[in-house]
């Protein structure tokens, strides 16, 4: 498959480096991300699928429209901005209709919604654990937009989230001060390898190990790039790999 886009940052590096290259690039007004433009000229598209949601995230709407706008075809420019679950089933039957696919999306997202209410149907009484997820550890920055409804439908409570919104930066003493239940590091674009030497990096934060989900094994590694971060089908699945960690955490609580 054709790769219209690609990171301008450098490819390795810890969260702490990533995070000053990315606001080193804002500052400056470049981009963080390359586009194809020849690439996408031979392509001919009729439909362009975009994003003005996050410009550290993907490629920003305002470059889609310049290399759109030199197109010998006439290509529609779609910007999608989901920021819950359900914002991104809608945007799945809008894709379906613009696609000729109409059919095809309703099926898709019937059984999504299935599965949704099945969670829902089975989910365990008593406590809901004080969840909080990490999209960055360096500084940390705690979930925005869809997130905290993952964490509730996977059966938590979001600690120090931002629903609807974006991610909001935070500090170590406010984090100390939540001591949540538990927390799942998923950090935006890492993979669980990544994932792991990030959650490596904070050991030397004294409020991360004063925390008392770090001290009873509940914190969880998810991979962000391929679930959390991206709104998307996965999401659904996103939020059952959380509701099978915080019941192990309710059964560590019933244990106690």
């Amino acid at each position: 498959m054709p790769r219209l886009t690609s990171s301008a940052l450098p490819p390795a590096g810890t969260s702490a480096e990533i995070d000053r290259h990315v606001r080193a690039g804002l500052h400056a007004g470049s981009s963080l991300y390359h586009l194809d433009s020849a690439l996408l000229e031979r392509l001919a598209p009729d439909l362009i699928v975009t994003q003005e949601l996050c410009e550290v995230c993907a490629v920003s709407y305002g470059i889609v429209d310049r290399a759109a706008r030199r197109l010998q075809s006439d290509a529609r420019i779609v910007s999608l901005e989901p920021s819950s679950l359900d914002d991104v089933f809608a945007n799945m039957l809008y894709l379906g209709t613009l696609t000729g696919c109409e059919s095809g999306a309703q099926v898709s997202v019937d059984a999504l919604r299935s599965e949704v209410d099945e969670m829902r149907a089975s989910a365990l009484p008593g406590m809901l654990p004080r969840t909080l997820v990490l999209e960055w550890t360096d500084p940390p920055m705690g979930a925005g937009h869809w997130t905290p409804g993952l964490v509730e439908l996977a059966g938590g409570t979001p600690v120090l989230a931002n629903p609807g919104a974006n991610s909001q930066r935070l500090e170590w003493d406010a984090i100390a001060s939540a001591d949540p239940d538990a927390v799942v590091v998923a950090p935006c674009g890492f993979d669980l390898h990544k994932t792991h030497e990030a959650i490596a990096e904070l050991m030397r934060i004294p409020q991360w190990n004063a925390l008392r989900a770090r001290r009873e094994g509940n914190v969880f590694a998810m991979d962000g790039n391929a679930y959390i971060n991206r709104p998307g089908p996965r999401l659904v699945a996103s939020a059952q790999i959380m509701q099978a960690a915080l019941e192990r955490v309710r059964l560590r609580s019933s244990r106690a």
